[in-house]
């Protein structure tokens, strides 16, 4: 359960964040982000970074979290699955079977040469 629900966040800040790659400004000012009209710059005019990248920044940290969070979960939900059991289970002895111990009783016997 709360698995899935992890999963359904996850997948949601995934799409967030390819929407604020996408409609970030490039350094030669194109793509998605210039049709917008200006900048909103936090620090000044120069240097600072935009309010677009600040967001794009967080959500990468909490992608790159989220995404080792769900993978270690996944992991011991795998080890403890309670349908399967991994049972390492001694293997069965063979049969024993008993060989004749007698000797049949003509035994043929070589010709013997001159």
């Amino acid at each position: 359960m709360l698995f899935g629900l992890l999963l359904t966040v996850y997948l949601f800040i995934c799409a967030v964040l390819v929407l604020m790659i996408l409609i970030q400004k490039g350094k030669s000012s194109m793509g998605l982000g210039g049709l917008g009209g200006g900048s909103q710059m936090l620090f000044g005019g120069s240097g600072g970074q935009d309010m677009f990248q600040k967001v794009t920044w967080i959500l990468t940290a909490v992608f790159l979290f989220g995404s080792l969070v769900l993978s270690i979960m996944k992991t011991r939900q795998r080890d403890s699955f309670k349908y399967v059991t991994q049972t390492t289970a001694a293997p069965k002895p063979l049969p024993n079977h008993t060989m004749p111990t007698s000797s049949p009783t003509s035994v043929p016997e070589r010709p013997q040469s001159n």
